[in-house]
């Protein structure tokens, strides 16, 4: 397995997964657990599962590839590896724009999901998390069923200052599906 290398400056700077942190996520993910990099496309969470990511890095000068589906925004040189990028929003026909400060990132995904270099542009990446089986709701969203590409809904428990607890929820994507669905286009 990969080590995951987080490149930015949001709240996931500088998390280094080590061969001891991969045996400790192997075990919580049989223990009930799921490890997932929660971002956002427009005013919405999203989330991919940690092991389907390599890293996330600053946005970059992208290079536009003539003749190719919108959501191909094009290449980059990632420390002499082209790498093609795709844009999720487009992908997914997302119009909204992000609320606030726009700081939009590149998850470069693992290559055991694909046989080229390839990193999804997110508005923004949130964190890295965990979360256990009760979390998330798999019954309504199957992406077995569906033309959807999501795998449940996260549950994500937010508490404010003064308040109750309130959930807020995450869409948990099924990356390895989606990639599947646009492979040739790559």
């Amino acid at each position: 397995m990969n080590s995951v290398y987080i490149q930015s400056s949001s709240p996931v700077d500088n998390i280094i997964t080590s061969p001891a942190e991969t045996s400790h996520r192997n075990r919580a993910k049989r223990a009930g657990t799921i490890q997932v990099v929660e971002f956002i496309l427009g005013n919405d969470m999203f989330a991919i599962d940690l092991f389907d990511t390599r890293e996330v890095i600053t946005q970059t000068e992208v290079t536009p590839l003539p003749n190719t589906p919108p959501y191909l925004k094009g290449i980059i040189d990632l420390r002499g590896s082209i790498t093609t990028i795709i844009d999720l929003k487009d992908l997914m026909h997302i119009s909204a724009e992000s609320k606030g400060k726009k700081n939009s990132r590149i998850i470069v995904l693992d290559r055991s999901i694909t046989s080229k270099p390839v990193g999804i542009l997110v508005d923004d990446v949130f964190s890295v998390t965990t979360y256990s089986q009760d979390d998330i709701d798999k019954e309504n969203t199957s992406a077995r069923d569906t033309h959807r590409d999501i795998i449940g809904v996260i549950r994500k428990k937010t508490k404010s200052v003064g308040e109750k607890d309130k959930s807020d929820l995450v869409l948990w994507l099924d990356i390895r599906k989606m990639i599947e669905k646009i492979e040739a286009d790559l």
